[in-house]
């Protein structure tokens, strides 16, 4: 079982993926750059496992680059974060 085959188990990982990366002092603007290259990677070679994650991949494919990064950002604070700007 892959950690993409359950959502909840998703935003969690990504969670203290990203609590991790704030306790080392990754900054904000790093942390969303680091959000939207993961985002895209799943877009382009990860077919969605759930259909949160097929959501989320049709709003990423439907996007631009400027809406991909806010998607980008929400998914750091879904998952518990936060990216201010």
């Amino acid at each position: 079982m892959s950690i993409l085959d359950n959502w909840q188990q998703w935003k969690d990982f990504l969670g203290d993926k990203v609590i991790a990366a704030q306790k080392q002092g990754m900054d904000k603007e790093k942390m969303s750059e680091v959000a939207f290259q993961i985002g895209d990677y799943l877009a382009k070679n990860v077919d969605p496992k759930n259909e949160q994650e097929r959501v989320l991949a049709d709003l990423w494919k439907a996007a631009d680059e400027k809406e991909q990064h806010v998607l980008a950002n929400l998914m750091i604070r879904l998952s518990g974060g936060s990216v201010n700007h």
